[in-house]
């Protein structure tokens, strides 16, 4: 065996000292690897001892790389990587796309069309991360996201407009017919307005009511819009909701849209993917596939 083999320090150690100097935390690395706390710290001392270097500032609620530290995390990432793609080219797995999206696009729009994609993607393994937490492509091993906002997104990153974010006031048909169509009168003062975490509501009873609308019987709020259209059908109240999520509804008989107006919103939905992707052709036969989706509602 080359000496130079011999030489080399602990791989696992190796390991621990990247994901510490990622987090700047042991307690959080330990998290991620799934150790103690007292063991992350116990490999990184070690791996500190064995090269005879100091990698890490000890501050009182973190850690601080030392310049040494930058420079030797910087190059034992290289390593990991030459490790990885030596890996997978020796043994090639099917082929596997991360899609991040929000739990409200997850739930109202992806899922029902998951079937679709199956059907005609077999050969793709998708994965579907649901949170409202920015995806970091490298770190959270994300392909491919679905977010609401506005470009730019990012050094390094493409965007394509998914859908136009454009609201409509809905509620259950029951409750219209228990309280009357709330555009009416002062009806609206009857209905709980169902707010998410966008809060355009007050945005859209300024377009609707030019000269001051009356007061809302109460406010209730939800941290998803998912939860606030749920509600919704469910007679609770008066929801705001971008149409993308509820046209099936619509259709259904499930929600009634109102006051005959669209508010647009400031942001919209985009598709968000590295510009050297990992997976190039994992990502384009995805991403037509949410377009032509996009497309046919």
């Amino acid at each position: 065996m080359p000496e130079s083999v011999h030489r080399l320090p602990s791989l696992n150690g190796l390991r621990v000292f990247e994901v510490a100097a990622r987090q700047l935390n042991f307690r959080l690395a330990a998290e991620e690897l799934g150790v103690t706390q007292g063991a992350v710290a116990q490999q990184v001392r070690g791996l500190e001892a064995e090269l005879g270097v100091k990698l890490f500032e000890r501050l009182p609620r973190t850690l601080a790389l030392t310049e040494a530290g930058r420079t030797y995390v910087a190059n034992i990432r290289r390593a990991f990587e030459l490790i990885t793609e030596a890996t997978a080219t020796l043994r090639p797995e099917p082929q596997h796309l991360t899609i991040s999206v929000t739990p409200t696009f997850a739930s109202r729009w992806l899922i029902p069309r998951l079937p679709d994609f199956t059907t005609a993607h077999p050969d793709i393994d998708l994965r579907i991360v649901a949170n409202d937490r920015i995806a970091n492509f490298q770190t959270d091993a994300v392909d491919l996201a679905v977010r609401h906002g506005r470009p730019p997104f990012g050094p390094g990153l493409n965007a394509e407009l998914l859908f136009e974010h454009v609201l409509v006031a809905v509620a259950s048909p029951l409750l219209i017919e228990k309280l009357g169509r709330p555009e009416e009168g002062a009806n609206l003062g009857r209905y709980p307005l169902l707010h998410d975490a966008h809060d355009l509501w007050p945005s859209f009873l300024e377009q609707a009511f030019p000269m001051g609308p009356p007061a809302a019987a109460k406010n209730i709020r939800f941290n998803q819009t998912s939860l606030a259209i749920e509600a919704a059908i469910a007679g609770q109240g008066l929801a705001l909701a971008s149409r993308l999520f509820i046209d099936d509804d619509l259709a259904a008989g499930r929600l009634v849209p109102l006051f005959g107006k669209e508010l647009r919103g400031g942001s919209d939905f985009y598709l968000i993917w590295p510009r050297k992707p990992r997976h190039a052709a994992s990502v384009s036969e995805v991403r037509q596939w949410l377009s032509s989706a996009a497309i046919r509602g």
